[in-house]
This record gives C-alpha cells, sequence and structure tokens, in this order.
C-alpha cells in the first residue's frame, strides 16, 4: 500500500472518528426525548405493558439498526477494496456482532450496572427468522450504493451514519426500558453519558474501524 493510500486512510479514520461522536450525543438526547414521550402517556401502565411496548419499539429500530450496519460497512469497505467475498463475509459477521454489542450487551450491562434486575435478550440467537429479511436487505443495499457511485456518495455518507447512530441510540434505549429499567429517569444523567458510549464506540467500529481495517488487508495482500 502506497504512503498516500494509507494517509488517506488514517485521515479518514481519525476525521470520522471525531465526527461521530456529536452524531452520538444528539442521537442519544433525542432518543430520551421519544422515550420521555412514551413514558409520559405510559405512566399509569402496568409495568409489564410498559416493557411490552418498549419491547415493540425496541425491536423495531433495532431490525432497522442491522440495515444501516450493514450497508454502511460494505459502503465503507468498498471505497478500498474490490473483495466481494471478504465484503459479504464482512456485511454479516459486522452488524451480528456491533449491532448486537449496542442494542443489547451495552444497555444490559448498563442496566445492571444500574442495579437493575435485567432481562438478557438477543434478537439474532432467538428472533433469526426475522433478523435475515432486515440483514439481507442491509447487504443487497451497500453492494447496489458502491457500484452505483456518484457525485453526492459523501452526503449519503454523512447522512446514513447520522441515521444509524440515531436509530442505533433508540433502540438501545427502549432495550433498557423493555428489559427492566422501567424507572430510567431516577437515573437519567447516567443514562445519557452511558448510552453515549454504547453507542458511538460500536457504530464507529461498525462503520469505519473494521471496514478499514478489512481493506487494509487486501491492500497489503495486493501491493
Amino acid at each position: 500500500m502506497s504512503k498516500q493510500t494509507h494517509d488517506h486512510h488514517h485521515h479518514g479514520l481519525i476525521d470520522e472518528l471525531v465526527h461521530h461522536l456529536p452524531y452520538a450525543i444528539f442521537s442519544v438526547a433525542f432518543s430520551l426525548t421519544i422515550l420521555s414521550f412514551v413514558t409520559y402517556y405510559s405512566y399509569d401502565d402496568p409495568i409489564t405493558l410498559i416493557c411490552k411496548k418498549s419491547d415493540v419499539l425496541f425491536h423495531s429500530f433495532h431490525y432497522l439498526h442491522i440495515v444501516f450496519a450493514a450497508t454502511g460497512t460494505l459502503v465503507t469497505f468498498f471505497r478500498y477494496s474490490t473483495n466481494k467475498l471478504k465484503a459479504l463475509i464482512l456485511g454479516i459477521v459486522s452488524p451480528a456482532v456491533f449491532c448486537t454489542l449496542s442494542d443489547s450487551i451495552l444497555p444490559y450491562i448498563g442496566g445492571k450496572m444500574l442495579g437493575v434486575h435485567m432481562h438478557f435478550h438477543l434478537c439474532f440467537v432467538t428472533e433469526l427468522q426475522n433478523v435475515l429479511p432486515f440483514l439481507f436487505v442491509g447487504i443487497v443495499n451497500g453492494f447496489i450504493m458502491s457500484m452505483h457511485k456518484h457525485e453526492n456518495q459523501w452526503l449519503y455518507a454523512i447522512s446514513s451514519h447520522a441515521i444509524h447512530i440515531l436509530v442505533s441510540s433508540l433502540a438501545s434505549i427502549f432495550y433498557l426500558v423493555a428489559n427492566g429499567c422501567t424507572d430510567w429517569w431516577e437515573f437519567i444523567g447516567l443514562i445519557f453519558i452511558y448510552m453515549i458510549g454504547a453507542v458511538v464506540v460500536p457504530c464507529t467500529l461498525s462503520d469505519v474501524v473494521v471496514p478499514l481495517l478489512f481493506a487494509r488487508t487486501d491492500a497489503k495482500e495486493g501491493s
């Protein structure tokens, strides 16, 4: 790999890492706003009904997150590599790992840290029949977007990152409530800070770091 290519990868990685944090801050803040309205209009409902409503919303946003994660991973990868087999493997594995991490595992850990009795739930294990269609569409969309590049590709990249982080934030927040943290407003400050990290790190790894690392491997092999 040439020094110019390496510098371009390095600059792109640092630049996107820096710019993901404001997306996460605004997305988590917006998600807490949505959750506030949902909680307000469900305040007198039984706990089981509150959890059920939050569970429905979690699943909707989690499945959408998979679409954006798969698409974003492939779009970034194909900017630096043309290896379609590796892209397919990455498009499957990356969303499975990072969507699960940000939407389920980290919110579960956050709830446990707050002393909440949390229920652990993984859609990639229990609801694969619902996960696979969204994963398939995300991969197909990633291949199509990468094959039909145009002058506004940068605009798509920015908007997709923003929406990716937003749906991840909504999924994470509603997972937390659906699986035990129904009195979330008592810990809203800690939840706000924790969820920023829980969202920005996996999304940045999914959209930027891992695709670039895989692409660099191809570049080294071809040099």
